[in-house]
């Protein structure tokens, strides 16, 4: 049966409103109260962290109202981090006393946006069959939550040191950055108060922008997804690299010093070209997602490494990773995942292995990405009313076939649905650009004709 409530990144949706209303956090604080003591982990705390949006401190004490209150009495403890990145939930929750961690950000969204992600006891995110059986509950239980909520605020009491020391563990030396020169966009989010001063531990000389949260600038026209004035400040500063972070962090995107974007499919080249030279590139193969481009296949080719593709989300290319014991894999978006060191993407992480592997090299950006040829792509949203099959839509399936049947191989057209809004998303890859843009309005125009 599909899931109502949680999407491929947990539950999202506009602050305040269902299902991020005050009474259906607190239903799910119940029903993840009620999973834990049906797994005897009800006698371990929840971890529970946030980004910075102004939404979060709220959430996080109706959530805390519910794991408190239970089901029956039979309610769990909470300790809060206060601001910190996803991976850092993450990894606080597998080395630390918890029976679970939430995370509560948007990621990349706006601050309007919120969402609440769960991580078992091991750092991994809920498989969907957990999922399915926690949102259940939260129906069964939501008639028995009362209209009024007033929850007390959490403070945070939990030090983030210990995983900013563990960041600087899986470095090869003391400060493996030193003489690099860094402009970091930290997009006014969980990274804002940790990521500069870290990489200056690492040795790097950062410049650091987009580093003060007021609750409603997260993500504003900075952070991984609004590169440009990243861009001019690495050219203007002759910086060897620019690193953004989303809201969460769980994602990096990079700029080389001639201003060329270095994505995740750029850093998972780097990583996987790094790792199969010192033999620890299991099994030869990057776990990537249908959305990467077709360049990073033919390059990983070119090394005798073979690229296999999941749906998107980094949740699905962790399970394959496992799956596989493969040792790296990601997504374009700049989820990459270390599998030696992480549960989830990181992208402080991620920026670390990258720079350390450039100074390693004794080459830069530019140099490592050389060979990385990138296919014309163009991603579409189009915003529709209702989620139909594809094979439903005669227009759609029709126009796909034909445009396919044009490319010859040359190139790649994918339509899904997201996983947190609603949206049909279209991508068309191929050789030359005015191709790709013809298709792309091609099988646009087939969805207005089918879903109006």
């Amino acid at each position: 049966m599909a899931k109502r409530l949680f999407g491929t990144d947990g539950i999202r949706g506009t602050a305040g409103k269902t299902p991020l209303d005050p009474r259906t956090i607190t239903a799910l604080g119940m029903a993840l109260a009620e999973d834990l003591h049906r797994q005897k982990l009800g006698h371990l705390p929840v971890l529970i962290g946030m980004d910075t949006r102004e939404s979060g401190p709220a959430i996080a004490a109706q959530l805390a109202h519910g794991l408190r209150l239970g089901m029956n009495g039979a309610g769990v403890k909470v300790a809060c981090t206060g601001v910190l990145t996803t991976p850092g939930v993450a990894y606080l929750t597998r080395t630390g006393q918890y029976s679970a961690g939430v995370m509560i950000s948007a990621s990349h969204n706006p601050f309007e946006d919120n969402g609440i992600k769960i991580f078992a006891r091991t750092g991994y995110k809920l498989p969907d069959a957990e999922e399915h059986e926690v949102e259940e509950a939260i129906f069964r239980i939501l008639p028995e939550v009362p209209e009024q909520i007033q929850p007390e605020p959490l403070a945070a009491a939990c030090s983030t040191r210990p995983y900013l020391d563990f960041l600087l563990s899986t470095l090869a030396s003391k400060q493996p950055l030193a003489g690099l020169k860094i402009v970091m966009d930290c997009g006014n989010g969980a990274a804002s108060a940790l990521a500069p001063d870290l990489f200056r531990e690492a040795g790097a000389e950062v410049t650091a922008i987009s580093c003060e949260p007021n609750g409603r600038n997260i993500n504003l026209d900075c952070g991984a997804l609004h590169l440009e004035n990243l861009r001019t400040q690495v050219l203007a500063s002759g910086a060897d690299a620019g690193v953004a972070f989303d809201g969460d962090a769980d994602r990096a995107m990079m700029i080389a010093p001639s201003g060329r974007l270095v994505d995740g499919d750029a850093m998972m080249l780097i990583a996987a070209r790094r790792l199969q030279a010192i033999g620890h590139l299991t099994g030869n193969m990057v776990i990537s997602t249908v959305m990467s481009n077709l360049g990073l296949e033919k390059a990983l080719e070119r090394l005798g490494i073979t690229m296999v593709r999941t749906p998107v989300g980094d949740k699905y290319v962790l399970e394959e990773m496992v799956r596989s014991q493969a040792a790296v894999g990601g997504e374009q978006s700049g989820h990459v995942i270390f599998r030696e060191y992480a549960t989830t993407g990181d992208g402080m992480l991620t920026a670390l292995k990258v720079l350390e592997t450039a100074v390693i090299a004794g080459a830069n950006l530019d140099e490592l990405t050389a060979d990385l040829v990138v296919y014309p792509q163009l991603l579409l949203n189009v915003r529709v009313k209702e989620r139909r099959a594809l094979e439903e839509l005669p227009n759609v399936s029709g126009e796909i076939r034909a445009c396919e049947a044009e490319l010859n191989g040359s190139g790649r057209i994918l339509v899904r649905y997201s996983g947190t809004e609603p949206l049909l998303r279209v991508m068309v890859e191929g050789l030359e650009d005015a191709q790709v843009k013809r298709l792309a309005e091609r099988v646009t125009g087939a969805i207005h004709a089918d879903l109006g």
